[in-house]
């Protein structure tokens, strides 16, 4: 059943099927309706943290009848992943041999989401151009994501010391009589 092994063979070692958390969360961000996202992990990790609007499908259930609705699409393209590619990468070997279309892998899994999305590395001087806008973009993406960053408060905006103010009174000195005259 499924596919050609000649087909499955040609489509796993095309680098197609991967797709970058940039242009995952560039999607997300636009609310791109067209994407599913399936954390292929188990629940226990899947509770601990997990993007956004993903479902859980483990790979132990990936063929479960439950699944099938999920991962067979036609309308949505379908996004795998896992801690890293290892898990997602099967999940994604076994529905391809099922001939379910629409198959991504986040290249890198959720490793790669955290250190470029909400922990972007700042580029050096010596980086092109190109490093410092995509840096800019995977900043931005970040705090939309919920992640605040020092810079981003003013001072305005950060709760004043109250100071209190000591109160000292003062004995009022009474004038000394004016002296003699001429």
């Amino acid at each position: 059943e499924g596919i050609k092994p000649e087909l499955l063979l040609s489509n796993v070692i095309s680098p197609e099927r991967y797709i970058s958390t940039d242009i995952l969360a560039d999607k997300l961000i636009n609310q791109d309706p067209s994407y599913l996202l399936i954390d292929v992990r188990d629940e226990e990790s899947y509770t601990k943290y997990t993007l956004p609007n993903a479902i859980n499908i483990p790979l132990a259930k990936l063929l479960d009848e439950d699944s099938e609705m999920y991962l067979n699409q036609d309308e949505y393209d379908v996004i795998l992943f896992s801690n890293d590619n290892f898990y997602a990468d099967q999940a994604w070997i076994l529905c391809n041999r099922l001939d379910y279309a629409n198959l991504h892998v986040l290249k890198g899994g959720v490793n790669e989401w955290f250190n470029t999305i909400i922990n972007p590395s700042k580029p050096t001087e010596e980086m092109p151009a190109e490093q410092f806008k995509l840096y800019s973009f995977r900043k931005a993406a970040s705090m939309y994501f919920g992640v605040a960053y020092p810079e981003q408060f003013k001072a305005a905006d950060l709760p004043k010391k109250k100071v209190v103010k000591k109160v000292i009174t003062a004995k009022k000195q009474t004038k000394a009589p004016a002296e003699g005259g001429c």
